[in-house]
């Protein structure tokens, strides 16, 4: 379904600066799965869905989507088939539109001056609904008074409104408290499961990695160094991802948010 073949990038190359953020980095991820992804800053995690969004061209390799080589693609062509979510709320939305408005432009309806049918404004509250917020009560209010959970809960929405060829989640529970954080992760493994969707979740919280999803992947230094799926990691515990990381990195992982996550 996606397929990475031996990417590579190099940030500022041939300055002082200069930063490998992906090394020949092969990946394979079939239609359905709902990968974890985890690993130290700078592991190039982001940089990876930056990639595969086409936020920057790479320097070699190919990235193939459902068959179709997309590696040149620019990255507005490839946001029709990709879905992504931030950490930041404030992102994915327009503050100063309402809900519904936001809604329309996710439906492909336009946004702001949109003509929105009473069949479209049931199917908007219809969906509002299953987030179990009150949203649907309060289509007419601009996004930017929502609160963190809400907003975040909306983009999903938005992001998974006509069904993405993929999903891409960086972090975006991170910023919210941790209440509103499992809500939001719960959410998440609804519409991934309803929709049958291949998802791709950038994670801090590495009991998460192990409890969401089929199969988890541990990166450092622009590489996949442990992949794991199926019997082997339904018996993993937090410690045993540490000490994977230190067995395949040669480091002690300290990350206090990935340890404390």
């Amino acid at each position: 379904m996606l397929r990475l073949n031996d990417i590579s990038k190099t940030f500022y190359p041939g300055t002082v600066n200069a930063s490998l953020a992906l090394d020949g980095l092969t990946l394979h991820i079939k239609k359905g799965d709902f990968v974890s992804i985890i690993g130290a800053n700078g592991a190039g995690k982001s940089t990876l869905f930056n990639a595969i969004c086409g936020s920057f061209y790479l320097d070699r390799g190919q990235v193939l989507l459902d068959g179709r080589d997309i590696t040149m693609l620019p990255e507005h062509r490839r946001a029709h088939q990709i879905g992504r979510l931030f950490q930041d709320p404030m992102r994915g939305t327009a503050p100063d539109m309402s809900i519904e408005e936001n809604l329309a432009l996710a439906a492909g309806l336009g946004g702001w001056l949109s003509h929105v049918s009473a069949h479209d404004r049931k199917a908007f509250r219809d969906r509002l609904a299953l987030l179990d917020m009150g949203l649907e009560d309060r289509m007419s209010q601009p996004v930017g008074l929502l609160s963190g959970g809400q907003r975040q809960a909306l983009t999903l929405l938005m992001a998974t409104y006509q069904t993405p060829k993929l999903l891409l989640l960086d972090e975006h529970t991170a910023a919210l408290d941790p209440g509103t954080a499992e809500k939001v992760l719960n959410l998440t493994k609804d519409i991934v499961e309803k929709n049958d969707l291949t998802c791709l979740m950038i994670t801090h919280n590495m009991q998460s990695a192990l409890d969401l999803g089929n199969r988890t992947l541990m990166m450092d230094r622009g590489k996949v160094i442990y992949d794991v799926s199926g019997e082997e990691r339904a018996k993993l515990t937090v410690s045993d991802l540490t000490e994977k990381f230190h067995e395949r990195s040669g480091r002690a992982l300290n990350n206090d948010r990935m340890l404390l996550g």
